[in-house]
């Protein structure tokens, strides 16, 4: 269990951490996108016990625990074996990145449960050494479709439910290309069988890079069946939804106190189970008797529950002092900018990173702040490698927008 401290570029795991400015960053893959009760229990007392307590939601739909340092890894790394989380090794866990709709197998809305088809795709990942050649950030997505679905997040091979079948997409440079159906039994086969493709015509980069006759091969490996209709493009929804509900970390950041306090609540709704999602949300089942008074005590305990948070509108990154790249709070300032923004009404997207990397969103976003030297440059309609406007303070959020809204 030897650590790897230093992969700048590459998604962390627990056989190989990240350093970041506030220590060590270890990123948990959930099973199924799902962790027990009683396994979400345990990742928040490890963060309080051995890291700095601070828990990240991340846009894979995986959790990261903070703050840790090499003499405590390898008891973490002892500890989540424990729990079933540790992989045999690091080029294992690299590659399970399999994002499931949270709420499969939950909701009557959907056609068919499509778990078990992510848990093939998953066991194939693990057992074809062949497939651990994949690109670190080499993504696939299992949707089922119904109340909150995951069909337009980026992955470059996607599977949705669209009725009795599954649509089959690859990711391009325009998203994703949904380019026929199959049924439930061949879905986890093609999806495996596309990604050897890629790895016949690749061996870096992502399936949005391959060229036109690249993809053409990759598209050839899977018998498709004429696609009838799109899926449905879902997203994220918060709040009561009949039998699950979906909360919301602020940023994505969870303090190792409100993950206790969502397992207390899940538990008092009759949940087997937390599922994550590529929105820094999590979702479980629920009593629709227990629900209004659940939503409170998440709001009570900092968590968001409903879609007009103003803080909703801002992706932010942890920014300095956790991150060595960032000389801004990228957090806190962002947290003023939602403020600000809701006051003049601002209705578009936002991007506040501690620096150009922009992990916290790689798509462009109307407005972007990207932190350099203890202010930001200012950036609109692009990534944080756009073109730059001009530098701004924080001081100088108010002139983002236009007059004071007065409702």
């Amino acid at each position: 269990m030897n650590a790897v401290t230093d992969v700048k570029g590459w998604c962390p795991g627990i056989l190989r951490p990240m350093a970041s400015g506030d220590g060590l960053i270890v990123r948990v893959r959930p099973r199924c996108g799902a962790f027990s009760l009683e396994t979400a229990t345990a990742l928040a007392d490890l963060a309080e016990r051995l890291g700095n307590g601070h828990i990240d939601l991340t846009r894979r739909a995986n959790l990261q625990i903070r703050g840790l340092t090499e003499d405590r890894l390898t008891e973490l790394q002892i500890e989540l074996a424990k729990l079933g989380l540790l992989d045999h090794d690091a080029e294992t866990e690299a590659v399970r990145n399999v994002m499931v709709a949270p709420l499969a197998g939950l909701d009557p809305a959907q056609p068919f449960d499509v778990r078990p088809i992510a848990l093939a795709i998953d066991d194939a990942l693990t057992s074809d050494k062949r497939l651990h050649a994949l690109p670190g950030k080499f993504g696939l997505l299992v949707d089922g479709g119904g109340a909150v679905s995951i069909a337009s997040e980026r992955a470059d091979i996607c599977l949705a439910a669209v009725g009795e079948t599954l649509a089959f997409g690859l990711d391009t440079a325009k998203g994703t290309e949904w380019l026929g159906t199959l049924p439930p039994t061949r879905a986890a086969e093609a999806a495996i069988a596309a990604a050897h493709a890629f790895l016949a015509v690749a061996t870096r980069g992502r399936m949005r890079g391959l060229s036109e006759a690249a993809f053409a091969q990759v598209q050839a490996a899977v018998d498709l069946s004429p696609l009838t209709r799109l899926p449905a493009a879902g997203g994220r929804r918060l709040g009561l939804m009949g039998s699950a509900v979906g909360i919301a970390a602020p940023f994505g950041r969870l303090e190792a106190g409100q993950l206790r306090q969502v397992v207390k609540l899940a538990a008092e709704a009759g949940a087997a189970d937390l599922r994550l999602s590529p929105w820094r949300a999590v979702y479980f089942s629920v009593r629709e008797e227990a629900g209004v008074f659940l939503l409170e005590e998440a709001r009570d305990a900092g968590l968001i529950v409903e879609e007009n948070d103003p803080v909703l509108q801002v992706e932010a990154c942890p920014g300095a002092p956790d991150c060595k790249s960032s000389s801004v709070d990228a957090r806190g300032d962002a947290r003023r900018l939602a403020t600000i923004a809701a006051v003049r009404g601002w209705q578009g997207s936002i991007h506040v990173s501690g620096c150009a990397k922009g992990c916290a969103r790689s798509l462009p976003s109307e407005l972007v702040l990207a932190g350099k030297a203890g202010a930001y440059r200012l950036i609109r309609n692009a990534t944080t490698r756009g073109p730059v406007e001009r530098v701004i303070s924080v001081e100088e959020f108010e002139t983002l927008f236009g007059e004071r809204r007065n409702d």
